[in-house]
């Protein structure tokens, strides 16, 4: 049975993320989290910070 999460970031879907053996997949639903696609995060929270620190412009160095 897979786990699964959607991320919201300011009432838009960013993606979802999908445990893995090594965490939890991102995978963007649109454009603006592309850049995100395919990283892989310790848990879904993590995944959410991300995607608020691509809205917001910060660094996402930090991101993974």
């Amino acid at each position: 049975m897979s786990e699964c999460y959607v991320i919201e970031v300011s009432s838009q879907t960013a993606g979802i993320v999908v445990r893995d053996t090594g965490g939890y997949a991102f995978f963007a639903a649109s454009h603006r989290f592309h850049a995100l696609e395919g990283q892989v995060f310790r848990n879904a929270r993590e995944a959410e910070r991300a995607a608020r620190r691509l809205v917001t412009g910060q660094d996402l160095q930090l991101a993974s």
